[in-house]
């Protein structure tokens, strides 16, 4: 008997940063992001019968083309999990995914990746044991964030948050939850443009990027300033400014990557494309005295973040003055979203 299952899940973009971890993917300090809409990952995973003598049969095909570059991160997932999906090691598995996005291109698709995932094995364990999972979607972020720190975040719309952090009681380093604070309504219907300065593998893996920050010269400031500027964060969520919101998400992408470049070893994942479009989001805010901001995830490309009533004139900023700088001019125009969608129902 074959059993099947198909998920879409979407990338995230942080806000505040997690960089650094524990063993078992526990975050030196918390985050906290917004769940993108149009920055997603469709996956289906099909349970066959094994026939092999593997403990673990399985293929992971990208838009039909097999990758079996993927298959040690995904070894490393089954292990984390096998105590509690035991079923992994008793058929042949077939996972399917595709991007909306390009791979490798800065949009977090581990996160969308590993949480679609994640998600797929959890409507399989129902359909064999027969039996609701009462606590779902906590239990997929606990089980994506063992895949890929990121992607527990993606379990859910709008602002969620991850790591313990004191401002919040309900939050814990084992899963993230839905952001319950008070929300100011110009965030409700964010924008975040994401433009592609670069597609294609960063030269340093985020993996070795959080591992570089066990010896860093400055992590236990870093990871004490993220807990500041979460509660800062809180704040200006509630209150509406702009500006100091925009300040600090700035800081918070510009400070990511001064700690990759004082690593040791140091490296740096900006291009010069990138300096120019910050350069440039810079002047278009003073000129005009309109809140565009940008984040940066762990590589090259650009997230320009702003309230949705001024998007007709980013989009026309973007094609005027920043396309020139991007990987064939391309960008994607995206927003806050809900999260993910169970494709079988």
């Amino acid at each position: 008997m074959e059993y099947k299952s198909s998920w879409q899940s979407p990338s995230n973009i942080a806000l505040v940063k997690y960089w650094g971890k524990h063993k078992n993917q526990i975050p030196a300090n918390p985050s906290i992001s917004f769940t993108l809409d149009a920055c997603y990952t469709q996956t289906e995973v099909l349970l066959k019968e094994k026939k092999g003598d593997a403990i673990f049969d399985f293929d992971i095909w990208l838009d039909d083309e097999i990758q079996s570059g993927f298959k040690p991160k995904i070894e490393t997932f089954f292990n984390r999990i096998i105590d509690e999906a035991a079923f992994l090691k008793d058929f042949r598995i077939e996972i399917k995914t595709h991007n909306s996005f390009p791979h490798s291109s800065g949009i977090a698709s581990s996160a969308s990746g590993l949480s679609a995932l994640s998600l797929n094995l959890l409507s399989l364990k129902e359909k064999l044991e027969k039996q609701e999972i009462s606590n779902f979607y906590q239990k997929a972020s606990e089980w994506s964030r063992l895949g890929s720190g990121s992607a527990s975040r993606s379990v859910y719309g709008g602002l969620v948050e991850w790591g313990e952090f004191a401002g919040i009681k309900e939050s814990s380093d084992e899963f993230a939850i839905p952001y319950q604070g008070k929300v100011h309504p110009v965030f409700k219907n964010f924008r975040d443009y994401v433009l592609l300065v670069e597609v294609g593998s960063k030269s340093v893996s985020s993996t070795v990027g959080h591992g570089l920050m066990k010896n860093h010269p400055f992590s236990e400031r870093r990871f004490l300033q993220a807990h500041e500027n979460l509660d800062t964060l809180m704040q200006c969520l509630e209150t509406g400014d702009l500006e100091q919101f925009g300040a600090l998400v700035e800081s918070e992408a510009l400070t990511l990557h001064a700690m990759m470049m004082c690593s040791n070893p140091y490296f740096i994942l900006m291009k010069p494309n990138t300096v120019q479009i910050l350069d440039l989001i810079w002047q278009f805010r003073k000129e005009t005295k309109l809140p565009l901001y940008f984040t940066l995830d762990a590589g090259a490309n650009v997230h320009l973040l702003f309230p949705e009533e001024i998007e007709q004139k980013v989009n026309e900023f973007v094609k005027q003055r920043l396309t020139v700088y991007l990987k064939n001019g391309l960008y994607i125009c995206d927003r806050i979203g809900q999260g993910p969608k169970n494709l079988i129902l």
